[in-house]
């Protein structure tokens, strides 16, 4: 499999991690997830991210589940893999491993003691130098590491470590942030790098509007990244404005802190894409009331996209 570089493109979708009703990895699942991923046409998968559930594998587990995706993928697609650790040294050893299995690339986060731009450039200039020539992805997700990352820092890591060709960008907002760094690159001050955008495509289209590259993110409805990213590929930023539109009010109601994932695995077994809804405990349950909800959302989802014609 080709690795990843800075001219990266398109819908990397963050992949689930299905589990049975017990808790145990569910390996049809994520075949058939796989499947499903690839056939509404997503460039690539990023898998072990944190709606992934990755904190809640075991080493052994992590590494399985890249090999059964790759294995089902049979290099057609490229997989970045979230590798990101307290540490540097069982970052590197899952980096290399995924690696050898034939990922593409691997993303990090940065640990929560990072406070300052000094500390923000020195993790991420140890990152590159630890995992040698593997293309990393920067994930810039302030929201759950409490950790910002101002652009001045993005653009010196992306000056002085080379290995960074990808920033997976989830501030919030972040619309400005994607506005100085094409800036810095547009002027020849820096090399350009791929930009992929996360917080569950909620403000794709607009992301794509200041110079964003595509997505990387999760949603039970991966089809409205495809389709917004297609769209505005061909400038035809209408269009993507409808298809986003129709997808909304369900992409927001995913992103509510502590029962969005649930609500995206309980679509995802609704549409046959995976066989159990369970998150690994400790895990969010959706109540009778939130299924409604999600019922209601789908039903007038349904509608709206009939009358668009998506």
């Amino acid at each position: 499999m080709a690795r990843l570089t800075e001219g990266a493109k398109g819908v990397y979708v963050i992949a689930v991690t299905p589990f049975a009703d017990d808790g145990a990895l569910d390996f049809t699942s994520i075949d058939s997830m796989v499947d499903f991923y690839e056939s509404v046409g997503v460039t690539g998968l990023t898998v072990l991210g944190q709606l992934g559930e990755a904190p809640k594998l075991t080493a052994k587990e992590s590494r399985t589940v890249v090999e059964r995706v790759l294995k089902r993928l049979d290099g057609r697609l490229p997989v970045v893999v979230g590798v990101s650790a307290p540490g540097l040294t069982p970052m590197q050893e899952l980096a290399e491993a995924v690696m050898d299995q034939g990922a593409a690339g691997v993303m990090v986060a940065p640990p929560w003691t990072i406070k300052t731009d000094d500390q923000a450039f020195a993790f991420y200039q140890s990152v590159g130098e630890v995992l040698g020539d593997t293309p990393f992805v920067l994930q810039d997700y302030p929201l759950t590491t409490n950790v910002t990352i101002a652009p001045k820092v993005i653009d010196r890591i992306i000056k002085e470590v080379p290995n960074c060709v990808m920033l997976k960008h989830e501030d919030w907002p972040g619309l400005s942030k994607i506005t100085a760094l094409r800036a810095y690159s547009d002027k020849g001050e820096t090399r350009r790098i791929s930009i992929l955008c996360g917080n569950g495509g909620l403000f794709l289209p607009e992301e794509m509007g200041r110079g964003a590259d595509g997505a990387m993110t999760g949603f039970c409805y991966p089809e409205m990244m495809v389709g917004v990213v297609q769209a505005y590929s061909v400038g035809n930023v209408d269009r993507a404005h409808e298809i986003f539109d129709a997808y909304l009010p369900l992409a927001r109601y995913e992103q509510q802190q502590g029962i969005g994932l649930a609500a995206r695995k309980y679509v995802l077994a609704k549409r046959g894409v995976i066989k159990s809804a369970a998150l690994r405990k400790p895990g969010a349950k959706l109540s009778p009331l939130d299924v409604k909800d999600v019922e209601r959302l789908l039903a007038r989802q349904k509608r709206r996209l009939q009358e668009i014609g998506a």
